[in-house]
């Protein structure tokens, strides 16, 4: 059986409906998702909401609404996306779920039970939009005497009961586990900024609230609900099983597991400072991997309401297709830096790679042997260009595109994959099959045995970027389930497919070209 693999987004918080970055987390953590599960693992994919905290308790207030019905309304749109998006979660869960007010209060006790927990009174800067306490040296003066956290948002004093952990004594074990395990937190920037934070020193941490009560509460002390992050955090390990499936828990969340968490990179503190040390605290294995991704920039320019330049990600995906966006966020933006989308850039790229790269190889290929052959194309005997193409379309799919995948890299395997497709481009336009039609049926039979070979091989190679579409094209070309898979996609399949009653359709194109309104 094969190794699980554990694979989480950020779960987002529903104040707001989602925006592209939301979009693009979803889209990166399914791609990797579905590369594992082509590479034959048993993947466990969960996304969700975030939907405790005083935020929301104040803008539920302040629409005359209970949270929970906030909570329900907001959650949908985040859903609805994924769907739209084609994201292929095996959980979407919501931090109002029953089964995760167990897992929180099961862990709050765990760590109560270690003697990490204890009362007292906390006095400090509290950043209502970031859900988060900042220490004095961490602020900046912002206008009319505002002090601003390190994210630019307003601070405010606060002081009330509160419940504390033992963050200090975590210090040191934080330390080792990062000296122990250089790639816990990546990229390298990430890294080194959280390692110079705990070498600085580590503070307890408040950890209950009293000024509300929209939260999963702690046990045992009246009026007090979780700080938000303690719950929020223990979402990952609620969808796999805790504690009350420890089957299945040992399964998705084992000892030395692959467990990957993809965040971006403003919460990167909240999970490889205070998850870990959560998690230490209660004796629960940890995560193999935090990456922390850049942002998305709107030309250029970071979103904002004010600047009135937050994109609807379903608004794009319906204007230029789901897997045209999906294939230009992945393809554009090296996972782990900041990055630029607009209109232009993604007709351009959708058009230049997707359109004549592989869906016109695809497409002239596929058509040609439905109009001019009638059945698949024989092979009579490959040649030394054959050869060659097999060799470089080969080793982009089994070794380069699932490397790059594995590292966390999609637009590394883009790039792998579009070099295939470019061969494929160069070898079809040398070979000239329209020409051999006249001079030599048969050469222009393996010539075309090939390219179909190939452009399969291509399909399952990108189908974790845009599934819909690989699947489409696929399913058009006969080709069996069971070898749509990295391993699978040899040409073992073609002779038989060959022998077969199988009658090649002419395809309609997968790509059309997109086009941008006079305007812009």
């Amino acid at each position: 059986m094969a190794k699980p693999y554990t694979i989480t987004t950020a779960i987002s918080y529903p104040n707001g409906k989602p925006h592209i970055g939301h979009a693009y987390e979803a889209i990166a953590t399914d791609a990797l998702a579905r590369f594992q599960r082509l590479n034959g693992r048993d993947v466990f994919f969960q996304t969700g909401t975030d939907e405790h905290g005083l935020k929301m308790a104040q803008t539920a207030r302040g629409k005359g609404i209970a949270p929970r019905e906030l909570a329900d309304e907001m959650s949908s749109y985040f859903k609805q996306m994924d769907d739209t998006l084609d994201i292929s979660y095996d959980r979407f869960i919501r931090t109002s779920d029953a089964d995760h007010h167990d897992a929180s209060q099961a862990i709050w006790q765990a760590m109560e039970a270690n003697g990490d927990l204890y009362l007292g009174r906390y006095e400090g800067w509290y950043s209502v939009r970031d859900e988060a306490f900042y220490d004095e040296s961490e602020l900046t003066d912002g206008e009319d005497g505002v002090k601003l956290s390190p994210q630019g948002t307003p601070v405010e004093w606060t002081v009330e009961e509160s419940w504390f952990f033992r963050l200090s004594k975590y210090q040191q074990p934080l330390l080792d586990l990062y000296a122990s395990q250089p790639d816990f937190i990546r990229p390298e920037s990430r890294r080194n900024e959280i390692m110079r934070f705990v070498e600085g020193g580590l503070s307890d941490l408040s950890v209950s609230r009293t000024s509300f009560d929209w939260g999963v509460k702690v046990p045992g002390s009246e009026g007090h609900v979780m700080y938000v992050w303690v719950d929020a955090l223990t979402n990952y390990i609620t969808g796999c099983g805790y504690p009350n499936d420890p089957d299945r828990m040992a399964h998705y969340w084992p000892e030395g597991g692959d467990i990957i968490h993809i965040i971006g990179k403003d919460i990167v503190r909240f999970h490889t400072v205070y998850w870990p040390a959560f998690l230490m605290s209660a004796k629960l294995p940890l995560p193999k991997q935090v990456f922390g991704h850049g942002f998305l920039l709107n030309r250029g320019e970071k979103m904002s309401k004010s600047l009135g330049n937050v994109t609807d990600p379903n608004e794009l995906a319906e204007r230029f297709g789901v897997d045209q966006l999906r294939y230009f966020l992945l393809s554009e933006v090296t996972f782990g830096n900041d990055g630029s989308y607009s209109p232009e850039a993604i007709v351009q790229r959708s058009n230049s790679d997707l359109g004549n790269a592989f869906g016109n190889l695809a497409q002239r290929t596929l058509s040609f042997i439905a109009k001019n052959v009638g059945h698949l194309p024989e092979i009579s005997g490959h040649d030394a260009a054959d050869a060659e193409l097999f060799d470089t379309v080969g080793k982009a799919i089994s070794i380069d595109v699932p490397a790059a995948f594995d590292a966390l890299a999609p637009s590394v395997a883009i790039e792998a994959w579009l070099r295939a497709c470019f061969a494929c481009n160069q070898y079809i336009d040398a070979q000239a099959p329209w020409a051999l039609r006249k001079t030599d049926p048969q050469r222009m039979e393996t010539v075309l045995a090939t390219l179909y070979i190939c452009i399969a091989q291509l399909a399952v190679a990108i189908s974790p970027v845009i599934p819909k579409s690989a699947k489409t094209l696929l399913d058009h070309m006969g080709i069996p389930d069971d070898v749509r898979t990295y391993t699978g996609i040899g040409s073992h399949w073609y002779s038989p497919l060959a022998e077969s009653d199988f009658t090649l359709e002419a395809p309609k194109p997968l790509f059309p070209r997109l086009e941008l309104p006079a305007e812009e």
